[in-house]
């Protein structure tokens, strides 16, 4: 190890970088030295200073987000619970096909294709459609004893949503 070093410094002393740093005035030097402090300093402020407390910034904002999120929740949850307790209609598998399609038409949604299995099920496809205008459909389904078994959602242009979807009566 200690050939190593001998070595090292052997080469530092014979490098042209030590030899101009020798050569320059105490002046020159400490003004050079102070800039590569400085140089260092905005450095160490700009790559670990500042994306940190960007960082922390960020995790306030998000933080205060979730906390408002859990207020809302814990001041909603009651209401929750009482729409989950309610008793919803029921709905004879007979009559889903025509539930479906009136209440699609209500919602100002299209149907592209509807396929019964008889068993209480029912395939739809729905064409492209505003997602809040699907979101408020199947809110009026699940009141009127709906149950979405399985939804395919597909983003299509113009921010719409393409929806397939297997309806059931709710038990």
């Amino acid at each position: 190890m200690s050939q190593m070093t001998k070595d090292w410094r052997g080469q530092l002393e014979q490098s042209q970088l030590l030899q101009r740093w020798r050569a320059l005035a105490a002046r020159e030097q400490m003004a050079l030295a102070a800039l590569g402090l400085f140089l260092a300093l905005v450095l160490l402020y700009l790559g670990i200073w500042q994306p940190a407390q960007r960082q922390l910034l960020e995790a306030r904002q998000a933080f205060a987000e979730q906390r408002e999120l859990h207020a809302y929740l814990q001041a909603h949850a009651d209401l929750a619970r009482g729409l989950s307790a309610s008793p919803q209609q029921r709905v004879e598998p007979e009559r889903l096909q025509g539930l479906v399609t009136s209440s699609a038409q209500q919602q100002g949604l299209s149907i592209e294709r509807l396929d019964g299995d008889g068993a209480g099920m029912l395939q739809v496809n729905l064409q492209a459609a505003p997602f809040a205008q699907l979101l408020r459909w199947f809110a009026v389904l699940q009141e009127q004893g709906v149950e979405i078994a399985e939804a395919g959602l597909e983003r299509s242009d113009d921010n719409r949503v393409l929806a397939r979807l297997s309806l059931r009566v709710a038990p």
